[in-house]
């Protein structure tokens, strides 16, 4: 048993997290979690097309929408870290926000560093309201498609974060813990990648799925998807060590629960809007 909790807990160190590592080409795993968790979504939704009639549309509305989505996360994401989690650096340094580059000590190829979730949330959500208006399609019934299928590729991301060593745990005593390089000093951490893995990935895709063909109003899976994402995230960002250069900026609690109790909020929000107006 000693030997299986030794691996377990050094097991960060071993992992590279390159898949190709050659001279200065380097291709990380997680761009290619992303693409995973990309082809999961517009499988899973193509899925539910075929084999739910009541969507009404076609391959094509599935690839516009998806690409509505994807330029919507990776704006959005990029922004709401500059702006949510360093502003002022980034006010410094404009050009990093797009730019791999780091030009603050010369010029250093460091990659884009640095995304936000709910960032990505809110330009997922624009993008795919843009998107939609303009192909005149029902907003509410979209997101009935899409807000149980998404979770399932959070999975893939977080498994990401876990393979680069990053948004590691905060310090714990208990053997399941992990030793990450990233981390400082040289105490076990809890591996909160994982942890978002299974909760906000596996867990909630679970719960949202098997909800997705009871008789709901319009709209009302995005309500459930924002008040359960929400709700788990919420709860792991007890087990996740906040940002070095925020730390906790209300009481005890991290920027991402403050984020993730105004989800919440929205959730419950938008839940009462659609159970007033009864879309259906």
């Amino acid at each position: 048993m000693y030997d299986f909790w030794d691996w377990w807990q050094h097991l960060p160190e071993s992992i590279n997290p390159f898949l190709v590592d050659i001279g200065s080409f380097r291709l990380p795993y997680y761009g290619l979690m992303y693409i995973i968790a990309f082809a999961t979504t517009y499988c899973l939704a193509l899925y539910r097309v075929k084999h739910e009639k009541r969507f009404g549309i076609t391959k094509s509305h599935i690839n516009g929408l998806m690409t509505a989505m994807i330029l919507g996360l990776v704006i959005g994401a990029r922004l709401g870290y500059v702006l949510f989690y360093n502003l002022f650096y980034y006010l410094k340094n404009p050009l990093e926000i797009f730019l791999p580059f780091s030009f603050s000590n010369g010029i250093a190829f460091t990659g884009i560093s640095g995304m936000s979730y709910h960032g990505g949330l809110i330009g997922v959500i624009v993008a795919v309201w843009y998107y939609i208006r303009k192909s005149e399609l029902n907003f509410w019934q979209m997101t009935d498609l899409f807000a149980p299928v998404i979770p399932l590729g959070y999975t893939f991301g977080r498994l990401g974060n876990f393979i680069n060593g990053e948004l590691y745990g905060r310090v714990t005593s208990k053997p399941f813990g992990m030793y990450f390089p990233l981390a400082p000093g040289s105490s076990l951490r809890h591996p909160s990648q994982l942890y978002e893995a299974f909760f906000e990935g596996i867990f909630l895709f679970a719960v949202l799925w098997s909800m997705r063909n009871l008789k709901w109003a319009k709209g009302a899976m995005l309500a459930f998807y924002l008040i359960g994402y929400g709700v788990v995230r919420l709860l792991i960002e007890y087990f996740r060590q906040p940002d070095a250069h925020l730390g906790f900026v209300f009481l005890s609690f991290s920027l991402g629960q403050i984020f993730s109790g105004f989800m919440i909020l929205v959730g419950f929000s938008v839940y009462l809007y659609i159970a007033l107006t009864r879309e259906g």
